[in-house]
């Protein structure tokens, strides 16, 4: 290298920084955000904020497997370290040409997160980043490498190195720094190296081979073996404490062939494709479990519409509870956690507020039920693909032993719609109507994000991945999750699925539809690995409303249209061939029970079901003349027989409020109720020939007169007969719990632009040259301010200075301190000063601005090689 390149070489990150475009800063700063909040005052700020230990543990948990390994590599590489180095490193004395094509890729990425810098033949890993990676006692190296000689032997006797020294052939040395260098030397040269361990016997070999992969360190006892003996002698294997022994770092990589890692992996896992089926039959499949979905959803909203399950006095849903809503749901239950945590994710569902604090609907379920069908189904689905909260987790444990629960709290994870999303891009990756193989997922995935962060690397020993851990876990509940929503239809991506994540709609031949569909998981499916898997990240938020929007439109023709009809049956029961009406559904959801749910709805007429009608405000004739007009096959006379005689019973009886109080117009009936003993609890008492009080409260005596056979109806203090409807119980207004986000969200253009502005601006205040200030030396003087600090001048100066400057058109370097107290420093070029202000280019902010004199706490020249 020329001394000129020399000098250009940047000395430090900061300046390394400093030479980049705006696009590589926003490159930076796009992708490691919290290095903009708060936004840096210049670069040097900006450096130092980057090699912070949070910021840098956050930027490595983003790296790729090969990455991570190459940033691995430069740790226990010396530093700086030549590209020539870092390659030999990864991929050793074979020279495997993947890693030689992969690695530029890795090395532009360490650079463009600010993890590396320096010019190819002086690579420097940020310091932070060397002391997580490098290899110590206590946290060993992901690579299983040991540390170098001069690392081991700090500390030992000088006449102990010099009898290492002889004991390889080398010649004794006047100190102990070259001693070390001068066996480091032997051990890093192939050649002799080769010699040095063919001398040894075979049982030697043995133990090297042992310790050559990690972890590096064994014991020893005070009076080893002659096979120890030798390669203690030697130095190839050094003492780091009594009764333990390190294999050097030089000794391992001749052993390994030069290689860092026993596997490098520059390229990722191809996700397999197991089956594929055509891409009708997926939409299909995708179709029908989203009306399932649907349907779920609202049969549970249903459940709790007069008011759901108490709340915890900790938050959440008892276990009791929870495997009561599974059972009305007709599903094991960490599906039915999964459907209340995706209503409650949605804003249909939230606690009531009250005294008695219990779960309920929303206002927002009844604005949600108006829309269509798609649009009901695109608002969950975005939802789930959305939030934080992760079902999958109910059940389970927390940091302090206690049980997690549904609708509880510690329930979300940052980082479950990232991997929801790379998920359903991974699929979208695959051929059309493909469906993956996980265990090729989770091996992709775990190429992207090796672990969260390199201390788990460090717990695993090796660097392996666990197959526990929470992306892989997410990821698993990511692929079961939109099959039950219908995302996903026989484990493909349907095209409402692609559209969600914003994948452009994959081209279907014509021929298409004549092709035969494997069926199997037998049936592998060949990977083009040219076809890359899109939308690693997710999209901003006017891309998603757009992307749910486009998928609300490609689902809704999917869909059958809603029937107004089903068929009446005379075992008094009614079928549903498919999706019925808003109003056939409510109505028919209130007169009849759900016996059956599938391709087709079998409900049930029962005596309580038609009194429930009733209850709701309805005649018999009525409910008659709805039969008849919605069936399509004769109304059955046992169900007219049974409206007639339950309507016939029923609202004879009238309860109202004592305590409570039962009148009826036939006494004898009221003798009836008197004779049977079962209702002994409820405290009747004859009042009138037509009337009878009770001690029980009136909804306690309408459920004890119904259990023994009645039909009563309650009635309100004038009278009149009170309806009991549907959606009667609402929760105020609430809002959706909002996703827990995973660090400082991800700044857009506008913030890009103004922030990296803002910095090189105040890089060009606080690096430009000053004119020493009057009466000062060479270093600068008052005026001057050197070391960084404000510029100090009086009143009298400062305005002289800026008239000059206005004059001649010179710009001037000023201290200045707003109003709230902050100071700052600026480069200004004046235009106009009166009136106590300046008017100015500010080059700092790029604009005109006009400044307050009195707030200016000095000025000083710009030296006359300023840039």
């Amino acid at each position: 290298m020329s001394t000129e390149e020399k000098s250009a070489a940047p000395r430090s990150l900061a300046e390394a920084l400093r030479v980049r475009d705006d696009v590589s800063l926003a490159a930076l700063l796009r992708s490691r955000p919290d290095l903009i909040t708060p936004v840096p005052t210049d670069l040097t700020q900006l450096a130092t904020r980057a090699g912070t230990r949070a910021s840098v543990v956050r930027a490595l948990e983003r790296l790729d497997r090969f990455a991570l390994q190459t940033a691995e590599a430069l740790a226990v590489a010396p530093d700086p370290a030549s590209y020539g180095a870092l390659l030999a490193l990864m991929g050793g004395d074979a020279e495997d040409p993947a890693v030689a094509a992969a690695l530029p890729r890795a090395v532009a990425l360490l650079r463009e997160q600010a993890l590396v810098w320096g010019a190819d033949d002086r690579l420097r890993l940020v310091r932070t980043a060397r002391e997580l990676l490098a290899p110590s006692p206590q946290h060993p190296s992901p690579t299983g490498l040991g540390p170098s000689v001069r690392e081991a032997t700090a500390g030992m006797s000088p006449g102990r190195i010099q009898e290492l020294l002889g004991a390889v052939g080398l010649p004794s040395t006047h100190d102990s720094v070259s001693a070390v260098s001068a066996l480091g030397a032997l051990f890093a040269d192939r050649r002799r190296m080769a010699a040095l361990l063919a001398e040894l016997p075979e049982e030697s070999r043995e133990v090297l081979a042992r310790l050559v992969w990690g972890p590096p360190y064994g014991q020893v006892t005070h009076d080893p073996a002659a096979h120890l003996r030798a390669l203690l002698d030697r130095g190839l294997l050094l003492p780091t404490a009594p009764g333990t022994v390190v294999l050097p770092r030089e000794v391992a990589l001749h052993l390994r062939a030069g290689r860092a890692h026993r596997v490098p992996e520059p390229v990722p896992p191809a996700v397999e494709a197991a089956a594929t089926h055509r891409p009708q039959v997926v939409d299909a499949t995708a179709a029908g479990q989203a009306l399932a979905a649907l349907a779920t959803v609202e049969e549970l909203l249903k459940e709790w519409d007069e008011g759901g399950p108490a709340v915890l006095r900790a938050g959440g849903l008892s276990v009791r509870d929870l495997k009561r809503t599974a059972v009305a749901l007709d599903v094991p239950e960490p599906v039915a956690a999964f459907w209340v945590e995706l209503a409650y994710g949605a804003g249909l569902i939230a606690s009531d507020g009250e005294a008695d604090e219990r779960y309920a609907a929303t206002p927002a379920y009844d604005e949600w039920r108006e829309l269509p069908p798609a649009e009901r189904w695109a608002h969950l689905a975005e939802t789930w693909l959305t939030a934080t909260r992760t079902p999958g987790l109910v059940g389970g444990r927390d940091a302090k032993d206690r049980t997690l629960s549904a609708l509880g709290p510690n329930l979300d994870r940052s980082a479950a719609p990232e991997v929801r999303h790379r998920v359903l891009a991974l699929l979208a990756g695959l051929p059309e109507g493909a469906s993956p193989v996980e265990a090729s997922v989770l091996a992709r995935l775990r190429w992207e994000r090796p672990l969260r962060g390199p201390q788990q690397q460090r717990e695993t020993g090796t660097g392996e991945a666990r197959d526990d851990d929470l992306r892989s876990r997410i990821a698993r509940w990511t692929l079961s999750e939109a099959e039950l929503l219908g995302v996903t239809g026989r484990g493909a991506l349907a095209a409402p699925g692609r559209a969600l994540i914003g994948a452009p709609e994959a081209p279907r031949p014509a021929a298409e539809a004549q092709e035969s569909e494997p069926e199997g998981p037998g049936d592998k499916l060949p990977v083009h690995h040219h076809r890359m898997p899109p939308a690693a990240t997710p999209p901003a938020p006017a891309e998603r409303a757009a992307a749910t929007a486009t998928a609300a439109r490609l689902l809704a023709p999917l869909f059958p249209e809603p029937l107004d009809h089903v068929l009446l049956q005379a075992d008094l029961t009614a079928v549903a061939p498919g999706p019925l009406e808003r109003e056939l559904a409510d109505v028919l959801g209130v007169l009849a029970d759900v016996e059956s749910k599938g391709g087709a709805t079998v409900y049930r007429f029962t005596p309580g079901s038609v009194r429930r009608a009733l209850d709701a405000g309805r005649s018999a004739a009525e409910l008659h003349a709805f039969l008849a007009r919605h069936s399509r096959t004769p109304v059955p006379q046992p169900l007219t027989y049974l409206i007639d005689d339950v309507a016939r019973r029923h609202g004879r009886l009238r309860v109202g409020a004592a305590s409570a109080y039962v009148r009826c117009d036939d006494d004898a009936t009221l003798d009836e109720i008197l004779a049977d003993k079962r209702a002994a609890a409820l405290g009747l008492r004859r009042l009138a020939p037509t009337v009878l009080a009770a001690q029980a409260d009136p909804a306690a005596l309408l459920e004890g007169l119904r259990a023994i056979g009645f039909a009563p109806a309650a009635e309100s203090a004038a009278g009149d007969v009170l309806i009991a409807r549907a959606d009667s119980h609402r929760t105020p207004p609430r809002a959706a719990p909002e996703p827990v986000p995973d660090g400082p969200p991800a700044p857009d253009d506008t913030l890009l632009a103004a922030a990296i502005r803002a910095v090189r601006a105040g890089d060009l205040a606080s690096t430009t040259p000053r004119k020493p200030g009057p009466g000062s030396g060479e270093g600068g003087g008052e005026g001057g301010a050197p070391g960084g600090s404000l510029p100090r001048t009086g009143a009298a100066e400062t305005l002289a200075t800026m008239q000059a400057a206005v004059l001649t058109g010179e710009a001037l370097w000023i201290g200045y301190v707003n109003a709230e107290g902050a100071a700052s420093q600026r480069v200004i070029a004046p235009i106009r000063v009166e009136g106590g202000f300046v008017t100015a280019y500010d080059h700092t902010a790029d604009e005109v601005r006009t400044y307050p004199l009195h707030r200016i706490t000095g000025v000083a020249e710009l030296a006359d090689d300023a840039g």
